[in-house]
């Protein structure tokens, strides 16, 4: 009886310990994933970043070689500025919103919306009133192209950051928090395959095999049978 309640005692354990597998899995890719520098969704967030600046970039290039040659455009747009005819000021505010962006979201780390909040406002501002005071809508397509598609990029990125990152984020600390609150104590076993040890049949008694046998005597058609 002792070598049989001790193989269900111990199926018991084996039971839980497999149980537990798949908990302790998320526990440990959860704390594997602070471990990074960011997690999988910032830095996603952070490569549309870099994706913003760099295709304004290219669209200021393009813009450049277009309108009589980089080095010609450069001396005009850069070293005379204008702000009713210079698209300089447009790369520049991408490289600002970049730097910050990153600065706050990479470096920082921040859980926060209040600093694409302030890079999205300050675009918005910017290029709405330059699209009003400046002279780019005469300039041919890129006067319409710059100012549209950099607005448009701020405001994907206020998305990503709010819809997506922080609230992802914020639930994968929440569930790993939910997890940790757990009971140590609180069993983990579901239902599942039970050992042979776990099923046994007591053993017959002494008392009843001769009552049995007495009975057998005393009938003997039971015992012609």
């Amino acid at each position: 009886m002792e070598s049989i309640s001790g193989s269900s005692v111990d199926s018991r354990n084996t039971l839980r310990g497999i149980n537990t597998t798949p908990l302790l899995a998320r526990i440990e890719s959860y704390e594997a994933s602070e471990k990074k520098c960011i997690s999988d969704v910032r830095r996603t967030f952070c490569l549309f970043v870099t994706f913003d600046l760099l295709f304004i970039t290219l669209l200021w290039i393009i813009e450049l070689n277009v309108n009589g040659g980089i080095a010609t455009r450069l001396d005009k747009e850069v070293l005379h500025y204008d702000y009713h005819a210079s698209f300089f000021d447009i790369f520049l505010l991408a490289v600002l919103r970049f730097a910050a962006l990153i600065l706050a979201y990479a470096v920082c780390k921040l859980r926060h919306w209040w600093a694409i909040a302030i890079t999205t406002a300050t675009t918005s501002a910017f290029l709405i009133a330059k699209v009003i005071l400046s002279k780019l809508l005469s300039q041919g397509a890129f006067g319409y192209l710059l100012p549209i598609i950099s607005f448009i990029l701020a405001w994907i990125e206020t998305w990503l950051l709010d819809f997506k990152v922080l609230p992802q984020e914020a639930d994968d600390e929440n569930r790993f928090l939910s997890i940790m609150d757990v009971p140590e104590r609180t069993p983990f076993v579901q239902p599942g395959p039970l050992s042979d040890g776990q099923f046994y049949s007591p053993p017959e008694s002494v008392a009843d095999s001769d009552e049995e046998l007495l009975d057998d005597k005393h009938d003997p058609e039971k015992a012609l049978i």
